[in-house]
């Protein structure tokens, strides 16, 4: 699991140039990943393939396009939970805090709630509590795949993969219809109407209810240092 965790982590990242030369080690790491189903591995073995042989800027660009545009695919997941209530702030100080309990500090310029970090940060855990980490945050998983699949990405198999590794079955057909009632909020439109909402919870609260902005185009692969 912990190997898988790792891998999955750097799936989920900005696409980069170290992913693709590391194509042959990721693909072994799936293949002998006991917990995902055969036809899982096949999938996720031919996802990679797929990611890896393509023009690196034109997955870069796809990646930005489907995970920075909207909220109901970010992958900061107390986006999901909190929103932009304060209580998220006070989540992310806790989580930081459990990442510098386990000896280890952010060496980007990372929200901790940034899912292919925080998979990184169970990668370094014993497999129980890997388990019980992916366990807790699982409802989002999952949603995060119906999403991912009503919009015919194969990113999707990712979340299914990290589903898998704890045996957990959700209900998908549920989830889909979920997912398909939702308005879209990765258009122009939607954006801007986003941008407006904010601006006017800024001049209310005079800043308070800001939040850092993240990119996840910006991100390294590289997030922990060891104290």
């Amino acid at each position: 699991m912990i190997k898988s965790l790792a891998v999955i982590a750097r799936l989920l990242d900005y696409p980069s140039a170290e992913l693709v030369e590391a194509r042959s080690a990721l693909i072994d790491v799936i293949r002998e990943e006991t917990r995902f189903p055969a036809a899982l591995r096949g999938s996720l073995t031919n996802f990679v393939q797929q990611l890896c042989t393509a023009e690196l800027m034109d997955s870069q660009e796809d990646y930005v396009a489907l995970f920075d545009r909207g909220r109901t695919l970010s992958l900061l997941l107390f986006e999901h939970v909190h929103g932009e209530s304060r209580a998220r702030g006070q989540a992310m100080v806790d989580l930081l805090q459990q990442y510098r309990d386990a000896g280890l500090e952010l060496s980007a310029k990372e929200l901790p709630d940034y899912i292919p970090l925080f998979l990184e940060y169970l990668s370094t855990r014993e497999e129980d509590e890997a388990a019980q980490g992916l366990g807790d945050v699982h409802p989002i998983l999952a949603l995060l795949s119906a999403r991912l699949q009503e919009r015919e990405s194969a990113y999707h198999l990712l979340f299914d993969a990290l589903l898998a590794m704890i045996n957990i079955q959700p209900d998908m057909v549920v989830l889909r219809e979920k997912a398909a009632a939702e308005p879209r909020d990765d258009t122009a439109a939607a954006m801007d109407k986003v941008w407006e909402e904010e601006m006017v919870n800024f001049v209310e609260d005079k800043g308070a209810s800001c939040r850092p902005t993240q990119s996840t185009s910006q991100t390294h692969t590289l997030h922990f240092r060891e104290n």
